[in-house]
């Protein structure tokens, strides 16, 4: 028997955890406070990030490690990610968790998971790879690899049990965390921006990569905007001193004279405070939904990347951004490769400024989408996880 038997009562369990990226770092402390709020004598270790350290997770290397994104960038950046696989292996597997639980990044946790499932270590997975949308053969990875997949959005659940993975639709944790209405005022003064002016978030993504690719056409696109409308502002939050120290780059090579307020982190806040918000292509299009503010969604990845993904039909759905997946139309238009450039996103950002209608025609789908997943997902997740490990909470 294990001395950290999860069948014993009373007796302390610790959890494998690891999150690849910001977003996966927010799931992820959400789970561990919910888990903890049902079974007390736990712990957790892993990678975590800022947020998952908050609630006591503890990291064994830097979460940016592993936060890598698209084919090539990956390709150059493999050796690392084998390495800290690898370690992460050997971890676990001398000090065996009651369950080892991934948080997003299916490339690389999948893979650690299924090594663990193989000695007998339970595993499970938050957040579903979208293999209803690309590579549709992971799957049968998922299968070897997971004792419970957690499923974040309605449609995911079945569609993985008609292919023989064990799936649980949990919610949503950030339709649970933003309440149904924000005020935009309260948003601004937090941030110290005017109430009496219209204002643009620009998240130019989470990831070094995205930045350097997505920080010089977000910027051009705000210097188009106010030659239209001088009156303009911006907001940028950035998730670390590191992507600020790029976009402050470019900023200053590009137009250091544009108003724009740099803010770090509290993305919620920017988007928030903000009356139409351009965006990169991942989280943020949810967050934005679940904050009702109309967007403009724009994307560029690696040249050589986009090829494949093109070359090899990857991509098996309509839309790259969640809010159109879960709305089921283009209610925020969409800007890839060659079509991201400025002439272009400026005049989809002004077209919300002049068009209240369809502001609160894009508010009012938001608002039922957001309702539909907000389910006590952290809580539901929680339950999962210890009913697997036979935990009466």
């Amino acid at each position: 028997m294990h001395p950290l038997d999860p069948a014993i009562p009373g007796r302390p369990i610790c959890i494998g955890l690891v999150a690849n990226e910001p977003s996966g770092d927010l799931l992820g402390a959400a789970l561990a406070q919910a888990i903890r709020a049902q079974y007390p004598e736990v712990c957790f270790i892993g990678v975590a990030g800022p947020r998952m350290r908050e609630v006591g997770c503890e990291t064994l290397f830097d979460m940016e490690r592993l936060s890598v994104m698209g084919l090539t960038e990956v390709l150059a950046h493999l050796p690392e990610l084998l390495r800290l696989r690898r370690q992460l292996r050997e971890h676990f597997i001398a000090h065996p968790p009651a369950v080892f639980i991934g948080v997003d990044g299916p490339d690389f946790n999948l893979g650690l998971e299924r090594r663990l499932r193989e000695r007998g270590i339970k595993t499970v997975h938050l957040v579903s790879p979208t293999v209803w949308a690309w590579r549709a053969g992971r799957v049968k990875w998922i299968r070897r690899a997971v004792d419970r997949m957690l499923c974040i959005f309605p449609f995911e659940e079945d569609f993985l049990r008609r292919h023989g993975v064990p799936a649980t639709y949990v919610g949503h944790p950030l339709a649970d965390e933003i309440p149904l209405q924000v005020d935009r005022a309260e948003a601004r003064a937090a941030l110290g921006l005017s109430v009496d002016v219209p204002v643009i978030a620009l998240l130019p993504g989470s990831r070094a990569g995205e930045m350097r690719r997505l920080a010089a056409p977000f910027i051009a696109t705000a210097r188009r905007c106010l030659q239209t409308r001088p009156e303009l502002r911006f907001v940028v939050p950035l998730v670390n001193a590191r992507l600020r120290a790029l976009f402050e780059a470019e900023l200053q090579r590009l137009d250091p004279g544009l108003p724009i307020t740099l803010v770090d982190g509290r993305s919620r806040d920017a988007i928030a405070a903000a009356d139409a918000v351009l965006t990169a292509s991942g989280t943020a299009t949810l967050e934005t939904l679940l904050l009702k503010r109309p967007m403009v969604v724009a994307y560029r990845l690696h040249p050589l990347t986009y090829y494949l993904v093109r070359w090899l039909k990857l991509v098996k759905v309509p839309y790259i951004a969640m809010a159109n997946l879960l709305a089921g139309r283009a209610l925020a238009p969409e800007f890839l490769q060659g079509d991201c450039r400025p002439e272009r996103l400026a005049p989809a950002l002004l077209a919300y400024l002049d068009d209240p209608e369809r502001v609160t025609e894009i508010q009012t789908e938001y608002d039922r989408i957001h309702r539909e997943l907000r389910r006590d997902a952290a809580a539901n997740a929680a339950r999962a996880v210890l009913e697997l490990l036979d935990i009466q909470a």
